[in-house]
């Protein structure tokens, strides 16, 4: 977390020199963590498949089906953090192509790799703590009415739910 805290600080400091910026430095900071976390999927596809095939399938469906929904809410973070829809979707594209190095970087070094990943993870989570903290939740307490609150909760306990699914897919 203290390394995203430094990263938009740095990115705010640089980019920004404005009370308000077009593109608020969260999306960026979300970029990169997801960036990290797709590459680790792809490390973590990789090495499956280098274990069996039948496990890198497995394990291919399960990231795919965890993937999804998390693109989703990052396209959303991105859209909310004023990147226009098709600028969006290009730096989500991007990132998402991290996975691809990730495997490849497993292919090219071999298992060995894989004993980075333990490292990479919390980095990753890190990131999205981060974000979640410092900018989506309090945007979450500028609403007041008890019906915006109730679709508020509704949607997070439908996110947790959505998680806890997927743990019994994965």
């Amino acid at each position: 977390m203290l390394i995203f805290f430094v990263l938009e600080k740095f990115l705010y400091w640089r980019h920004c020199h404005r009370e308000q910026c077009e593109v608020h430095t969260f999306a960026y900071v979300n970029l990169v963590g997801d960036g990290v976390h797709n590459f680790v999927d792809g490390v973590v596809i990789a090495a499956a498949y280098l274990v069996s095939t039948p496990l890198g399938i497995a394990t291919t469906l399960a990231v795919v089906f965890h993937e999804i929904p998390q693109e989703i809410g990052d396209f959303g973070v991105l859209i909310y953090g004023g990147l226009s829809r098709d600028r969006a979707l290009l730096y989500n594209l991007f990132s998402a192509l991290t996975a691809v190095v990730g495997a490849v970087f497993v292919i090219l070094l071999g298992p060995a790799v894989v004993t980075v990943a333990p490292l990479i993870i919390p980095f990753a989570a890190g990131g999205f703590i981060y974000i979640a903290g410092t900018d989506l939740m309090p945007e979450l307490h500028k609403e007041f009415s008890p019906r915006g609150a109730l679709v508020q909760l509704a949607m997070i306990l439908l996110g947790i739910s959505l998680m806890w699914l997927l743990t019994i897919v994965e």
